[in-house]
């Protein structure tokens, strides 16, 4: 098997030097050689042509007479959860979906650090006295280390 601790230099030697906002989110190597990295970017998606200049770096530095893989390199895609610190930067001003062990949440995430992301919900309810609506805005501090999940609200 392919050790995971190379692929991951490969991969984020090519990015680094790339130097356009690029990033690693996850890098698997199964029993049978398929190498799956995922890379996203702070500013923008990214290219298939950054895609295939971390694959290239990656395979013209593996000896396929030694040992046989296959190697995809993509985008995390929109549905995915988040995996790295970097894809909250990237969100911010975005709606998301927060699960922790206790609650689920969904706003609008307004701060990161590395130690808690601020989500801000906006709520529309009828006064049931006058009947009238109102916004009830609320802010919820998370804690990194209760998140079990965190995926992006797609809205078209």
């Amino acid at each position: 098997m392919i050790p995971k601790k190379r692929i991951i230099e490969l991969a984020q030697e090519r990015i680094n030097e790339l130097d356009n906002g690029n990033y690693l989110v996850d890098v698997s190597v199964s029993a049978k050689n398929v190498i799956l990295v995922k890379m996203d970017n702070l500013n923008q998606g990214v290219s298939i042509k950054d895609c295939v200049s971390v694959s290239r770096n990656i395979e013209h530095n593996l000896d396929r007479e030694k040992q046989d893989f296959e190697l995809k390199v993509s985008s995390p895609g929109l549905d995915q959860p988040f995996m790295v610190h970097e894809q909250y930067l990237k969100n911010v001003g975005k709606t998301i979906n927060v699960l922790t062990e206790d609650s689920a949440y969904k706003g609008e995430l307004t701060k990161v650090s590395f130690e808690e992301i601020e989500l801000k919900h906006i709520e529309i309810i009828k006064n049931k006295k006058t009947k009238k609506k109102e916004t009830i805005e609320t802010i919820h501090h998370l804690k990194m280390n209760e998140i079990k999940e965190t995926r992006l609200v797609i809205s078209f």
